[in-house]
């Protein structure tokens, strides 16, 4: 039998962290196997991620700062997809499209829009490659959340013969509620809540770093209980029905100043890194009940995503839902390659023609074809 023709499409992920972009070259040949051949990470610029971070909120000038700053990521992509070119010894011209998310500033589904900055139009200009690019707008058009993109990617990855949670722990936490190999019940998925976004911004303000390697500061510190009693239910977010889909705007370094000041009027004596571990569970916790709540029958729990390596959290994690819960590396795909994944894979999905906007997932009026094209050099 002859050998599929390659079908190579490349993804691009800078997600809430706002720590870096991961970017994969993969071929869906069989798109139901992905076959992933390089991968790769860039640090975020220390000036490129405050300017994103500061873009979260209102400030002068913020239009020619957005468009600057999309500029300037649209650069550190096309560096990305470059040396995967380089590496694989692939040129551009073997690649279909690259699927280039950009970074997310603002996210109010309920006003009717989603912001993120990007450049698409650099992007393919630099690399000579089609980019699929603005994910999240006629989802959104649909009347749905444009969040989380990834559960038909989580799906056609990770189904199995039984009922099981995909949970990416990036910035913000998104579970995929998958069933079983065919069942009739469609994929359902939402934000959960907090996952690094409260830990990075926390240890950060305290410490200067930009994130808990390994969660060694959190580990130094004891969880309260109080706090996180508090934490959960002084938030009505947790307790909204999916669809639901949330990031900056709400969870934030403010958001969560804001309660400490509150829970300490009553109640003093907490260190820093008590902190940090009552966060962790605050991880756990938000995602461990929505799965209780939408997923009771789950027999496993698949995590990536930069939480994935923070054992604490995985740890939390097991013992709240008191299930497996195992990296997705164990099912093929490494845990910091998911999401650049999952946009090769919505990049190959626009290509196709495969509506990857799922009504059961976003509460959109409609499936959707996700993405909008701007084709490479002639």
């Amino acid at each position: 039998m002859a050998a599929a023709t390659p079908a190579l499409f490349m993804g691009l992920m800078s997600g809430t962290s706002t720590d870096g972009v991961d970017a994969v070259l993969a071929d869906f040949a069989d798109p139901a196997h992905p076959r992933v051949l390089a991968s790769t990470a860039l640090p975020m610029p220390a000036p490129l991620r405050n300017e994103f971070l500061a873009l979260n909120t209102s400030g002068p000038d913020e239009l020619a700062r957005s468009a600057q700053a999309g500029n300037a990521l649209a650069e550190l992509y096309a560096q990305a997809c470059l040396q995967l070119l380089s590496e694989t010894n692939m040129a551009a011209c073997e690649v279909r499209a690259i699927g280039a998310h950009g970074q997310t500033v603002r996210h109010d589904p309920a006003s009717g829009y989603t912001i993120q900055i990007n450049a698409p139009a650099l992007l393919a200009e630099r690399t000579g490659i089609a980019v699929v690019a603005d994910f999240r707008a006629r989802d959104i058009a649909a009347g749905g959340q444009g969040a989380p993109l990834v559960p038909a990617f989580h799906q056609a990855m990770f189904s199995s013969t039984r009922p099981r949670a995909v949970l990416n722990l990036g910035g913000i936490a998104n579970v995929t509620l998958l069933r079983p190999l065919g069942s009739d019940s469609p994929v359902r998925g939402f934000d959960t809540g907090p996952a690094n976004i409260l830990l990075d911004a926390w240890i950060h303000d305290k410490t200067g770093q930009a994130y808990d390697a390994d969660g060694a500061w959190g580990a130094t510190g004891t969880a309260n209980t109080d706090l996180l009693e508090y934490l959960l239910g002084s938030e009505p977010w947790f307790t909204l029905p999916p669809p639901k889909s949330t990031g900056r705007d709400l969870f934030n370094l403010r958001w969560l100043q804001q309660r400490l000041d509150h829970f300490e009027a009553t109640k003093k004596g907490l260190a820093d890194a008590d902190i940090q571990a009552t966060l962790v569970l605050l991880t756990a916790h938000s995602a461990a009940q929505a799965i209780k709540a939408h997923a009771p029958d789950a027999a496993d729990v698949l995590v990536c995503g930069g939480g994935a390596c923070n054992p604490r959290v995985v740890s939390a994690l097991e013992t709240v839902l008191n299930l497996p819960v195992t990296p997705t590396s164990d099912a093929g795909v490494p845990v910091q390659v998911v999401e650049a994944l999952a946009f090769a894979w919505l990049a190959w999905a626009h290509e196709a023609g495969v509506y990857a906007g799922l009504p059961t997932v976003t509460g959109a009026r409609h499936p959707s074809l996700l993405g909008c094209r701007y084709p490479g050099t002639p």
